[in-house]
């Protein structure tokens, strides 16, 4: 069964474009990665700051391989340094109802 992510951030004020540019750049890659199954971003129509990517994968094993990849290579650093704070990481599976 696949694994939900929501991952909510708030950019600086002034990095929302540069956070939008690092996103394109790097979520190809994210595309690419055992177990990827879909992701989209949204920003938030009353504050333009914050974002949400929803994503799914094959198993929350798959995310946590691709997220420690994603801490090694320093992407995750990059992206969290331009956060006015940590992003938070929610997971949920599917409800048959």
């Amino acid at each position: 069964m696949s694994t939900f992510v929501v991952l909510e951030c708030q950019t600086q004020p002034d990095k929302v474009d540069e956070v939008k540019n690092f996103l394109r750049k790097v979520l190809p890659d994210t595309r690419a990665y055992e177990g990827f199954e879909s992701l989209v971003v949204h920003q938030n129509q009353e504050d333009p700051t914050s974002l949400m990517m929803y994503e799914q994968w094959s198993t929350r094993a798959n995310y946590e391989a691709y997220l420690a990849w994603r801490t090694e290579t320093g992407a995750l650093d990059e992206f969290v340094a331009m956060l006015a704070g940590p992003p938070s990481f929610r997971f949920f599976d599917l409800v048959d109802a």
